[in-house]
């Protein structure tokens, strides 16, 4: 029997972490959360200071149940789910859920964290059990609270005022903002015009022309030109025939040695980023590979975690990863590559917290290539970005000489070229970082030159240039922006970047964000009413108070009312304040061509349109984008009310035919006509059943009394009476099952008559014997086998623990 119960988050987990432990442990999962804030109104008890009423996940029960039995087995109770935040709240939440007091003596209660799943790692951190981190779990019940206080009343407000369905959060509703306000810094982007003239130069000493490099105008008359210097073709060529006659000669060669610095090992923001960057993974890829790599491979000689907790804030290294990356580097790349003393890095994030390492291999002993082959494509190349950073970031720096050379042109002009040679790569020989700018153009390799020298002007090269817009938001520069305004916490950005892409705020297009019609209406309404809740620094200043609450010095539960009290009376302000007209209509000095009245934009469910204010009596739409509405074309129909031509419009089901005489007559026809059948209703005894088709094209058949008598049938009807229960009517069905069969269309009648049988199905292909028992056995292990590994590869819920308006 089990003495000691382990209880981690991850399946995958529990199963490394109990070959580490061995005999007298058991190891289960709790399998992410185990209670949460149900998605429903009033789980906040708001009138007594902000109670949470936490429930037990539906899919946890069955978890909570056999843990239970568990720990009544066993002795002590070690509680080793993630070290962050979240882990420490689900450590918490356990003891609830299960009904332990974490002081009593039977079970002992202890609470341990795993920076990494390695064998020494494990056996250290079960050497330093501590208490479950109360203020830990106040500042994440801090959270939980307020983002359901966000999203459960500010997400009803946008379905009253926009449309149902719709969700705001604390932090989401902040990246929203950024994507939107840059789009709108893009539509209200004015392009420049201006232009460079460069020279393509030789020494003239030399007749190969591959030794040419260009030199850019620096300088006119003495004065430095900025970018919009020269802003038209026409200036360009008179500088440029005024250069044509000068001649080109060395006048200044400045020369200097720079030193380049690696990166800082990964944190959680940065790995989403780079892997975005040079990988293409979304965050939520890059952190789902990275929840894999960390709780265990086998790679070879059992399951072994690979990289350290992926969540963290961090750029520090441990000495002992310090002293690996050493013997590597001075192994892999020589001496002359390792550091004597190892670089430490320094956080510029706000908001940052360092209590654990950065992301790093565990082992860099286990090369990428040596791993590989027991890794996915997925997890080797992260796993190889994770190792190449962490290698890299103890590298020597690179040494580079860079020269730049001015050149005089007569006595007016002044180009100047600039030059880099990597005379040490360093860690650049391993790994350098992204960037998410456009790569400036590289700079070439300048032949030597001294003062004084002629050169030989082989062409000059005037090149027209417009500015550019700000690009639009990626993955990997809306991460970057929401950690350096200090806002969320990088491991829920995943969550948020896809929560904006499921209610279609946004749209992701080549990992490039593009805010969609609804997206920027729920921005304009929330800028405009909640300007302070969307704002980036008292976003920003919410998460200080969260981190000073984990840090014990402030209490959660004032913090919350600080943030409600205003909030709340806000909004009740604004319910009554803001229509639903006045957000998703707009206004236009256009006139409908059929009405006359005004057209407005409106948003609907496929984005903006225009459409006539005079809805419902005048339905005139047309798109947006102002592409011309097709002409309606006359047809040979007279309308049967007035008698005027009738016209083929297309609407929103396809065309149909409309009086021309509109407004004055608004009657409309379907463009195919139903088919009278020759049968009398069997209901009303007074219409007749008529052929039709659907608004989505789909026949069927009906009286032509509707509304009147409202009698319809999808199956072909039939002339003939019910043999059996005599029913007017009956109805001729097709199907692969059944074949063409009539039967009675009451449902209290089973009468059936088969006309046409179903095609017969192909004969099995006969067999001389049946399956061996032996046979029989491996086929019933296999499926066992492949049951059992599902089941134990599912994973943690840790990301989807609420069903609530996510942040």
């Amino acid at each position: 029997m089990a003495q000691h119960l382990v209880i981690v988050e991850s399946p995958a987990k529990s199963k490394t972490i109990e070959k580490f432990l061995g005999p007298g442990y058991k190891v289960l999962a709790s399998y992410g959360h185990v209670r949460a804030l149900p998605s429903k109104q009033g789980m906040v008890d708001v009138e007594h200071d902000f109670e949470p009423q936490y429930q037990v996940l539906p899919e946890s029960r069955k978890h909570i149940q056999a843990l239970k039995k568990e720990v009544e087995k066993c002795d002590e109770l070690i509680l080793a789910t993630d070290p962050d935040r979240e882990g420490e709240a689900i450590a918490w939440h356990l003891l609830n859920a299960l009904g332990i007091d974490e002081n009593a003596d039977h079970p002992r209660v202890k609470r341990v964290v795993f920076h990494e799943i390695t064998r020494d790692a494990v056996k250290k951190a079960l050497e330093s059990p501590r208490k479950v981190a109360g203020e830990l779990v106040d500042a994440q019940q801090a959270r939980a609270v307020l983002d359901y206080l966000v999203g459960f009343n500010l997400s009803p407000f946008l379905w009253k005022k926009i449309r149902y369905g719709l969700s705001a959060g604390r932090v989401q509703s902040v990246a929203l903002r950024l994507i939107c306000e840059r789009e709108k810094e893009i539509n209200a982007f004015e392009s420049r015009e201006y232009w460079t003239i460069d020279a393509l130069l030789a020494q003239l000493k030399t007749a190969d022309k591959s030794l040419s490099f260009k030199a850019r105008l620096h300088a006119l008359d003495g004065k430095r030109l900025d970018k919009f210097a020269i802003t038209s073709q026409q200036q360009a060529a008179d500088l440029e025939k005024q250069i044509a006659e000068c001649a080109f000669e060395v006048g200044k060669v400045t020369q200097s040695e720079k030193k380049r610095n690696p990166a800082p090992p990964f944190t959680t923001s940065t790995l989403q980023q780079e892997a975005s960057r040079k990988l293409g993974y979304s965050a939520r890829k890059t952190m789902s590979n990275a929840q894999k790599l960390y709780e265990g491979v086998d790679i070879g000689s059992g399951a072994v975690g690979l990289i350290t907790y992926m969540r963290t804030d961090s750029v520090a290294l441990s000495q002992e990863a310090t002293n690996q990356a050493r013997e590597v580097i001075t192994g892999q790349y020589g001496k002359e590559y390792a550091l004597d003393k190892p670089r430490a890095f320094r956080n510029k994030a706000k908001n940052a917290q360092e209590a654990h390492e950065a992301i790093r291999p565990t082992d860099l002993s286990n090369t990428p290539e040596k791993v590989k082959p027991f890794l996915s494509s997925d997890q080797y190349r992260l796993y190889r970005l994770i190792w190449m950073r962490t290698i890299a970031s103890q590298m020597a720096a690179a040494i580079l000489d860079a020269t730049t050379v001015d050149i005089n042109a007569g006595e007016r002009f002044m180009f100047r070229a600039s030059g880099q040679v990597i005379r040490f790569p360093g860690f650049m020989k391993v790994y350098i970082e992204g960037t998410d700018e456009a790569e400036e153009e590289a700079q070439g390799t300048l032949p030597a030159l001294t003062e004084g020298d002629k050169l030989d002007r082989r062409e000059l090269l005037p090149e027209q240039h417009f500015t550019q817009p700000p690009p639009r938001y990626t993955e990997a520069s809306l991460v970057k922006t929401l950690e350096e305004y200090g806002i969320g916490r990088p491991s829920t950005y995943a969550g948020i970047m896809n929560t904006l892409v499921a209610r279609k705020y946004a749209r992701l297009e080549k990992r490039t964000f593009y805010p969609e019609d609804v997206g920027m209406v729920v921005n304009d309404l929330l800028t405009r009413h909640f300007t302070r809740y969307v704002d980036y620094d008292f976003t920003a200043q919410l998460e200080e108070e969260l981190d000073a609450i984990s840090r014990g010095e402030q209490k959660w539960r004032p913090a919350i009312r600080e943030f409600w009290e205003p909030f709340i009376e806000q909004l009740k302000a604004k319910e009554k304040e803001v229509s639903k007209a006045d957000v998703t209509t707009e206004k236009t000095d256009r006139s409908c061509p059929e009405c006359g009245k005004p057209l407005v934009v409106k948003l609907g469910r496929a984005g903006k349109f225009l459409a006539c204010s005079g809805f419902p009596e005048c339905r005139y739409t047309e798109p947006l984008s102002g592409e011309e509405k097709e002409e309606p074309v006359m047809s040979e129909e007279k309308c049967d009310k007035c008698g005027a031509p009738m016209l083929i419009k297309d609407g929103r089901y396809g065309k149909f035919l409309a009086c021309s005489a509109y407004p004055d007559c608004k009657n409309i026809q379907p463009l195919v006509k139903p088919k009278a059948l020759g049968i009398t209703c069997p209901e009303c005894g007074e219409g007749e059943l008529m052929e039709k088709k659907s608004r989505y094209g789909k026949i069927f058949y009906s009286c032509n009394r509707y509304p009147k008598c409202k009698y319809a049938l999808w199956d072909q009807p039939l002339k003939q009476p019910c043999p059996k229960c005599g029913f007017p009517v009956t109805v001729e069905k097709t199907t692969k099952r059944e074949g063409t069969v009539h039967k009675c269309p009451q449902e209290s009648c089973d009468w059936k008559k088969v006309i046409t049988p179903p095609e017969p199905k192909p004969a099995a292909k006969s067999k001389t014997a049946g399956p061996s028992k032996t046979a029989v056995q491996s086929k019933t292990a296999a499926k066992s086998k492949t049951a059992a590994g599902a089941k134990k590869s599912t994973t943690a819920r840790k990301s989807t623990a609420s069903k609530q308006p996510k942040k």
